[in-house]
């Protein structure tokens, strides 16, 4: 990748950079100049290395209803053991679609196999029990970028090939502050013991949560798998993330709509995945939409697999805090990340683009290319990107963010365009803003120890050439 021959950094702290990707970064696409070629040069990395990687996998064509299982569809009846039938069977096949009728179907933990499709039809609903012991016995999971064995997340694979979840029904957690939610105020000593754990290599398999503890499972997990599929649902009232790939390679996230507004209700969250397509999907959840992540602290250098090869397209992204986000569990790295063509913002939408991490959590984020995005309206910035964020600059893991790009980019309201803050050691660097109009921004920005340039920028209708505009 070509380098600069020097930077600037702008703001409090200014001084040179040292240039050059990460060590061990990897393939990456070339960094951009500012030109149409170079543009051209970064994105064509989507389609020479991201879409053909990220192909949904092909399911044989065989049905298997879940009622010739023995499911029943009265919303009480708990039907997990029918729908478990169900999967053997297609399986013992060679796999298919198991197919969930219109109906309420009350259901525990649900487990994919090998080339297995669990189709919820339009006009079916799983609805997931709210008794814990429905998710027994623990499984192998994370818990905020951090590996143990807890509850089973409510629809669960392990180490598959060729798996999907697909449909137009609903799943629906049943989470309230009755029930999943109000473990939020019982995590403490059980989140401490985890990391505790972590840091000092316990092994994951005698890192046993579940059943007396109060770590909430995600909605949707693949673990370890390959060729996923995710498409068409609907999903309300989450215990916690909604859909979480995990150590997975080639998923396809697409036309989703999330509208579930509970305490940590992440939307989408990869974690240590390599090549992901997130497509045509809306975002009302009560966190952040999209949350790309890869480990945190002891576990994620112990197992050090980044978040790379991401597209995230045509979304539409409502509420809350990051439209599109990046950390905090970021241990391993985060980079060749492609947004293009979403809509983001409302009254209850905090960032556009929020990277965060800190000295305790580390990592690197490096090559984020957003363009041609509708920013409607935010409460605080456009770029949020702090390296203090959470536990501050109190740990031995200086985290690194470079070459980000926000390109045709137009904004109606912001309360700040920008809050920038780096580190002396590390500034941000080569965060290039390209043919982008803001349009109603109220503050001004707070940019510290990083390195912004400009072309073709409007903020308020003046035209920006240099950070120093945007700061006073």
């Amino acid at each position: 990748m070509p380098e600069l021959s020097r930077r600037r950094v702008m703001g409090m702290g200014a001084g040179a950079v040292a240039g050059g990707l990460l060590t061990g970064a990897g393939t990456a696409p070339a960094r951009a100049s500012g030109t149409t070629a170079a543009q051209a040069s970064e994105w064509s990395y989507v389609d020479r290395e991201i879409l053909p990687n990220a192909v949904p996998p092909t399911i044989p064509d065989r049905e298997y209803p879940i009622t010739d299982y023995g499911a029943v569809a009265d919303g009480r009846t708990l039907c997990t053991d029918a729908i478990r039938a169900a999967i053997d069977a297609c399986t013992a096949a060679g796999g298919g679609h198991v197919v969930v009728p219109p109906g309420t179907w009350l259901t525990g933990a649900v487990h994919l196999r090998d080339n297995v499709d669990l189709h919820v039809s339009d006009g079916a609903t799983l609805l997931f029990s709210t008794d814990p012991h429905d998710f027994l016995p623990v499984v192998r999971t994370r818990f905020e970028g951090e590996e143990l064995m807890n509850y089973s997340p409510f629809v669960y694979a392990d180490r598959c090939t060729n798996i999907a979840l697909t449909g137009g029904g609903t799943l629906d957690g049943q989470a309230s502050y009755d029930n999943w939610w109000a473990w939020t105020s019982q995590t403490a000593d059980d989140t401490a013991a985890l990391h505790r754990m972590a840091a000092d290599g316990v092994p994951v398999e005698e890192r046993v949560f579940g059943d007396g503890h109060h770590l909430r499972s995600a909605f949707v997990e693949t673990y370890r798998c390959t060729n996923v599929l995710i498409e068409g649902l609907t999903i309300v009232r989450s215990p916690f993330w909604e859909v979480h790939p995990v150590l997975s390679r080639n998923v396809t996230v697409q036309d989703l709509h999330i509208d579930s507004r509970g305490p940590n209700n992440d939307g989408v969250d990869p974690e240590s995945c390599r090549y992901v397509v997130v497509r045509g999907c809306t975002f009302d959840v009560g966190d952040d939409c999209i949350a790309i992540k890869s480990g945190k602290g002891a576990d994620g250098l112990r197992i050090n697999v980044p978040s790379e090869d991401i597209l995230i397209e045509g979304c539409t992204m409502h509420i809350r805090y990051g439209a599109i986000a990046l950390g905090t569990e970021m241990t391993a790295g985060i980079r060749n990340v492609f947004v293009r063509d979403c809509t983001i913002g409302g009254p209850n939408q905090y960032y556009a683009l929020y990277i965060k991490t800190n000295s305790v959590r580390g990592g690197y984020v490096e090559n984020v290319f957003l363009r041609d995005l509708e920013v409607l309206d935010l409460r605080k910035e456009v770029l949020s990107c702090n390296l203090f964020h959470g536990e501050g600059d109190t740990g031995p893991l200086t985290p690194r963010v470079r070459n980000v790009e926000l390109r045709d980019v137009h904004v109606g309201h912001a309360r700040n365009a920008f809050s920038m803050v780096g580190y002396d050691r590390s500034p941000l660097e080569n965060v290039r803003v390209v043919n982008c109009r803001f349009d109603s921004i109220d503050q001004p920005s707070t940019i510290v120890d990083a390195d912004l340039s400009f072309a073709n920028f409007r903020v308020n209708g003046a035209r920006i050439t240099s950070a120093d505009q945007l700061t006073g």
